[in-house]
């Protein structure tokens, strides 16, 4: 029992929050060197993306036949949402898009496609380094996708809600955020650091040490002379 006992690390609290506190100033710069990595690696290690999107709206024929929009035609609008992110993202509209733009890289990797719920509208966003190619992109895989849309469903119309522009700015990286994160990794990776280094340190600090670590009755304190001078 004696020897369980004395294989028990005792963890004082109040100990360990006077040594971060001791630490403050390396916990402090080791924070500030973590925000500054990451600063450094989203301005100059990676390359901005920017997210251009455009929007369609697929016109079912009771609508355009002046019905209004049913419950009935939402109902089977929503079994054709994936119908129609499958034929937006189909390799017949992907290559008629990169024929006339002129390119040789793997666009669906590039595209994405989302469609809200009970909705007939549909969000096509291209994400590229250059904000320009993506709007470009975008809109020419709009007009070939609702022509195709138009084919495959037999849908009375597809609609333009609104096209691609190029972005202003950058979707990833996000610089602000990222600068944060490193801030809190870097201040949390040395704070965890100095606790553990002072729960394995064994070294005797104070006079209780030498009654919890041998059991014996200290019965005196012999003082450093040279703080005495």
């Amino acid at each position: 029992m004696n020897n369980q006992e004395s294989n028990t690390i005792e963890i004082d609290v109040l100990s360990l929050l006077k040594t971060i506190w001791r630490k403050k100033f390396f916990i402090l710069v080791t924070a500030v060197l973590g925000a500054g990595l990451a600063f450094v690696y989203s301005s100059f290690l990676v390359t901005p993306q920017y997210d251009s999107t455009t929007r369609i709206y697929v016109v079912s024929q009771n609508v355009e036949a002046g019905a209004g929009l049913t419950n009935q035609d939402l109902q089977a609008g929503s079994y054709l949402v994936k119908d129609y992110k499958e034929i937006i993202l189909s390799q017949d509209v992907l290559t008629q898009v990169a024929t006339e733009l002129n390119l040789n890289e793997n666009l669906k990797e590039k595209v994405s496609v989302s469609i809200p719920v009970d909705t007939r509208i549909v969000s096509i966003s291209v994400r590229d380094a250059d904000p320009n190619e993506a709007a470009r992109i975008a809109n020419s895989l709009r007009t070939f996708a609702a022509q195709k849309i138009v084919e495959v469903t037999k849908v009375s119309d597809v609609t333009t809600l609104e096209e691609a522009v190029p972005a202003e700015e950058p979707t990833t990286p996000n610089t602000k955020r990222n600068i944060i994160l490193g801030l809190l990794a870097g201040g949390i990776l040395a704070t965890v650091l100095v606790l553990v280094m002072e729960v394995l340190d064994d070294r005797v600090k104070r006079p209780q040490d030498i009654e919890e670590v041998m059991g014996l009755t200290l019965l005196g304190v012999v003082p450093d002379s040279k703080k005495l001078k």
